[in-house]
């Protein structure tokens, strides 16, 4: 079977189109068609649907899709593993974290890192912490920091990430310790948009609480939230390991009936996908040196403890 094809067929179910995924696999719309037709040919089954200009998965067609990406991980996993055997502690590793684990931990990080691998190309891919499983699963990073709930891939726990309300220094609320979500029903809300964690965690818990949530501006960049804030345009709810450098704001760590919100990150892996062994030195260190610079440990220090995930080995 042409590995190639299957490439291809990936690459149009992940764009949504043939012309779409023709950039991704640098091919002519055609020849593009061809592989297609060949792959389906070669298989015996008919991958997509034809609607006018558009296409579509057929039900044999969402099936192959998951096989197709298993067999690729694993033809990346053999090649990556002969790769190393021949040349050491040399390679790429691609590694997919959220701009503030860019910013505060990843940078602080790679430099002594890079010291001790200096034969190991470093790529990264940034995006919002609820995108972070799917470039994992599609092997389009090799590492991801993402929170542990989702249990396809193994993984090891960094620190906590609670969600944070962060209120003018003047509000009423801002000397709480704690807040609980239902003290909020009545206050104009700023938050992050829908493929942020910290935005589904705080409309699970209005949901569980039975109240609609006050939302008056939402953003993809938590420190916009944080500087309107500061201009008492409303409260921002941000994760914990958002650095809030203003001195305007306090963060208060929120709860719902006690219980506080939000889950462990962890940096997790493929496990269908061969790891090599800079990346499971990379995994060893990294853990432990963000365990120590933790951005938001202050701040959660009086919030009640999250449940902590098991560990995984690299």
């Amino acid at each position: 079977m042409n590995l190639r094809h299957l490439r291809t067929f990936v690459a149009i179910a992940d764009a949504g189109g043939v012309a779409r995924a023709t950039e991704r696999v640098h091919l002519s719309q055609p020849a593009v068609s061809r592989q297609i037709l060949a792959l389906e040919a070669e298989l015996g089954v008919r991958l997509f649907d034809r609607v006018g200009r558009r296409i579509r998965l057929t039900s044999e067609g969402e099936d192959m899709l998951q096989r197709s990406r298993r067999l690729l991980a694993e033809a990346e996993s053999l090649s990556e593993r002969a790769r190393v055997l021949t040349a050491g502690q040399t390679g790429l590793l691609r590694i997919g974290a959220t701009p503030q684990v860019i910013e505060h931990l990843l940078t602080a990080f790679l430099p002594r890192y890079r010291r001790r691998f200096p034969g190991v190309e470093i790529h990264l891919l940034e995006d919002a912490s609820g995108r972070l499983a799917t470039y994992l699963d599609q092997g389009d990073v090799h590492l991801a920091q993402m929170p542990t709930s989702d249990g396809r891939f193994p993984s090891r726990p960094v620190y906590p990430i609670h969600l944070l309300a962060v209120v003018p220094r003047g509000h009423r609320l801002s000397r709480r310790r704690t807040l609980d979500v239902t003290e909020l029903a009545e206050e104009p809300l700023l938050v992050l948009r829908r493929h942020w964690l910290a935005r589904q965690w705080i409309e699970a818990a209005y949901r569980v609480a039975h109240v609609r949530p006050p939302i008056l501006f939402e953003s993809s960049a938590p420190q916009t939230l944080i500087a309107l804030t500061g201009a008492e345009y409303g409260i921002a709810v941000v994760p914990s390991n958002v650095v809030i450098a203003q001195r305007s704001v306090r963060p208060v760590p929120l709860v719902l009936r006690g219980a506080s919100l939000g889950a462990w990150t962890s940096l997790a892996w493929h496990p269908q996908r061969f790891l090599p062994p800079y990346a499971q030195k990379f995994v060893d260190e990294y853990v432990a040196f963000a365990r120590r610079n933790n951005p938001g440990q202050a701040v959660i220090r009086h919030a009640p403890p999250l449940p902590r995930p098991s560990e995984t080995a690299a």
